[in-house]
């Protein structure tokens, strides 16, 4: 294989659990975006726009259907012989194995296949962002300032800045202080989760770290606070533009809302810059004569009989006269039946909906189930669930994957309750 000046390596193993059951059975990075996206797309794209060649993707969590979607990497440019895309999943090495025990270990699992590629540089990617980013100006950047380490930042609003990994930098870009989530951010450069390091460097880094009973083998835990202690050359890069972290329900129903927008933040059309994922093989979106659509984006094969206002809805859908979706996002292969009514929801892959179902109404109570992950008032409805005619479903309510009509206690879920696989209610 050449040598290559610079390889990405594309973190995907993490199980997305803030996702809730939209991640039940794939991991974060494979969920679906934007009409006909997947996550990780964005990062693929990136890197190819970028002239990045060479991407290691490390998946770990149900990689399933993360590995079926980037098959030998064509749709990215990323079927070389000399390059391309590799998947890296923790395998057994002679008599041990064993899974990936944080961002660091994954990387060091995999330092076989990097040095065989003996790059100068790396770039370590989390598959789970919403952005453009051209790597190579982040990577002159690097080189421009001798940099052993250059880590991406944005600004994000004060208030939001404890989310973050916040990286306190001098004018000149020189870090002199990380704070993992500070209750007292000061500053508000949040770390984007995009490094470059010099291969050199981190790989002792990483050596070091993996001989560290006490560590919990993270960038951002450990790696980068280590380098910082030991005055490495260590710079902020500042990005401007659209970047979302799709971690939360609401940060991923929002980014997607964003999209709907009369003219949209992030935009997915641009030429210049453009978003690569498979094509589905389908005929072009159907509206049909009393079918309405505002502000919305409605991909290839679906057939829209009713009105859909300010939502994004995947390829194949069908939603059958008399049926309002609002503010909702509507995955591939799913069916809305007649007279329904649904408002901020997310509806996975080919769930069927019965007749005059409502989905999203009444009061705005969390849910009690998982508090932490539903609770800013949108309703999702995991895969291939089937819900009956005339069912009404408040709003923060869990639908688990592949439920049926039998495992409905009731046709009224109370805004906060979950309906589970086996007719357990909550």
């Amino acid at each position: 294989m050449m040598k290559k000046e610079i390889i990405a390596l594309l973190l995907a193993g993490g199980q997305g659990s803030r996702l809730g059951v939209l991640t039940k059975k794939i991991a974060k990075p494979a969920v679906l975006y934007g009409g006909k996206y997947r996550i990780i797309d964005f990062s693929l794209s990136n890197c190819i726009n970028s002239g990045i060649d060479t991407v290691g993707i490390l998946t770990q969590y149900q990689p399933l259907k993360l590995n079926s979607h980037i098959g030998i990497g064509k749709p990215w440019d990323l079927d070389r012989m000399n390059g391309g895309v590799t998947i890296l999943s923790p395998y057994l090495k002679d008599e041990t194995g064993e899974w990936y025990k944080g961002t660091a270990n994954a990387v060091y699992q995999n330092i076989d296949y990097i040095d065989k590629i003996n790059p100068k540089y790396v770039i370590i990617l989390s598959g789970d962002h919403i952005y453009k980013m051209d790597y190579s100006l982040m990577l002159d950047f690097h080189k421009k300032n001798n940099a052993e380490a250059t880590i991406s930042v944005i600004n994000v609003p004060l208030e939001e800045a404890g989310r973050y990994g916040i990286m306190n930098a001098y004018e000149n870009g020189k870090i002199y202080e990380f704070e993992e989530k500070p209750k007292n951010p000061k500053s508000t450069l949040a770390s984007m989760g995009v490094y470059i390091f010099t291969w050199e460097i981190l790989r002792a880094y990483l050596v070091k770290d993996n001989e560290d009973t006490q560590s919990e083998h993270d960038f951002g835990k450990n790696i980068i606070p280590t380098m910082l202690k030991d005055g490495r050359s260590m710079l902020a890069y500042r990005f401007e533009g659209y970047w979302r972290d799709v971690g939360t329900i609401q940060a991923f129903w929002e980014s997607n809302m964003d999209l709907t927008k009369r003219v949209p933040e992030f935009n997915l059309f641009d030429p210049a810059w453009r978003i690569y994922t498979p094509n589905p093989v389908k005929p072009a979106h159907y509206i049909g004569p009393r079918g309405s659509v505002k502000r919305a984006i409605i991909a290839e094969g679906c057939m829209i009989y009713g009105t859909v206002r300010n939502s994004v809805i995947f390829p194949g859908v069908i939603v059958e006269e008399g049926a309002e979706v609002e503010d909702s996002i509507i995955m591939s292969n799913s069916r809305v039946g007649s007279g329904c009514f649904i408002k901020q929801a997310i509806i996975g892959e080919g769930v069927e909906i019965g007749r005059n179902v409502k989905i999203g109404i009444g009061e705005d109570v969390v849910n009690e189930f998982k508090p932490s992950i539903y609770n800013s008032g949108i309703t999702v409805v995991g895969e291939r669930a089937s819900i009956p005619d005339n069912a009404e479903i408040g709003r923060n309510v869990m639908i688990d994957i592949n439920v049926s009509h039998d495992d409905f206690c009731s046709l009224c879920v109370p805004s906060g309750k979950s309906v589970f696989k086996g007719g357990m209610c909550e």
